[in-house]
């Protein structure tokens, strides 16, 4: 069977791993762009270790989800200072707006130039910059993607700035940094985790890898989703979901998604709804669509056996 499969470069996962955030990131540039979720708790300890090493940072807080003008924004800044690499600690918002300045640090054109659908979809003639990742919440697995999504002010949609240099120099996963998530955000986004291991599991074009880590990670937040929502100290099923956000994120760059994501994202442009929220109220519905349409077209498909 042939199949293609992409990574991260390098991907350090474990508690405490977040004490190594200094020392890894002076491998990927000296002068760094700081993405940082101002409603984590969990990246003020980060931001102190970052401005604790002998590297120079420029903070840049991100307090919503990413859009064209504060990407925008953020860009200026990192380039008026001569970034020549980002980290992004936080959720997926703080990811993203670090992957997309990467992009536009070594890309000389406007952000609406590289934009899918509402953009013109240009390719990026330069390799990103550098940047990493710490997530601190367990569910985008924007650490692991190679795409940016971005919602586009005017146009009432979240689009993406994709290209294959986007994948992180540096995945930093420490599952204490999630220990003081909220209740209704582990859930959230614990949920858009599971159903992203879902989509990818049962899509048109599986193959092993990505089938191997869907299976372990759909297992692990099936056990440990409802633990970490009702206990956020619990350290063993933070680490679970850490790993299975981690999988989520591979298997959705390697396998792509479904009619799920496909509907959350224009939704979650055109009404403040959570992401994770969306796709676990879609998933039951999308699950039957997609079984009634399987056994109609394909009767004796040996892909329904995914569905059970």
């Amino acid at each position: 069977m042939p199949f293609e499969f992409m990574l991260p470069s390098r991907i350090v996962f474990g508690p405490g791993a977040v004490e190594q955030i200094g020392s890894l990131a002076g491998t990927l540039g000296k002068r760094i762009f700081l993405a940082v979720d101002g409603r984590a708790r969990a990246a003020e300890g980060a931001l102190r270790l970052i401005e604790r090493s002998v590297i120079d940072a420029v903070s840049f807080p991100v307090t919503g989800e990413p859009t064209t003008e504060s990407v925008t924004r953020a860009a200026d800044i990192a380039r008026g200072l001569r970034c020549d690499m980002a980290v992004g600690v936080g959720g997926g918002s703080a990811m993203d707006t670090a992957k997309a300045v990467a992009a536009l640090l070594t890309n000389p054109f406007d952000l609406m130039e590289y934009l899918e659908t509402a953009g013109k979809g240009r390719s990026l003639a330069n390799p990103a910059a550098p940047w990493m990742a710490v997530p601190t919440t367990s569910g985008t697995g924007a650490e692991a993607t190679c795409n940016a999504v971005i919602a586009c002010a005017g146009y009432g949609v979240k689009v993406s700035l994709r290209h294959r240099s986007l994948f992180a120099g540096i995945v930093l996963v420490d599952p204490e940094l999630t220990l003081s998530v909220p209740p209704d955000v582990t859930a959230g986004t614990g949920l858009d985790a599971l159903t992203q291991l879902i989509e990818a599991f049962v899509c048109n074009s599986p193959n092993p890898m990505v089938d191997a880590l869907c299976q372990d990670g759909m297992a692990m937040a099936g056990d440990s989703l409802l633990t970490a929502f009702r206990d956020g100290t619990h350290l063993q099923a933070r680490t679970d979901m850490s790993l299975a956000a981690l999988y989520s994120g591979v298997a959705l760059a390697n396998a792509k998604l479904g009619a799920v994501h496909g509907m959350a994202g224009p939704l979650g442009g055109m009404v403040p709804v959570p992401h994770g929220k969306a796709c676990a109220r879609l998933l039951p519905c999308v699950m039957e669509i997609n079984v009634r349409a399987l056994k109609s077209r394909t009767p004796d498909s040996p892909a329904l056996a995914r569905y059970q």
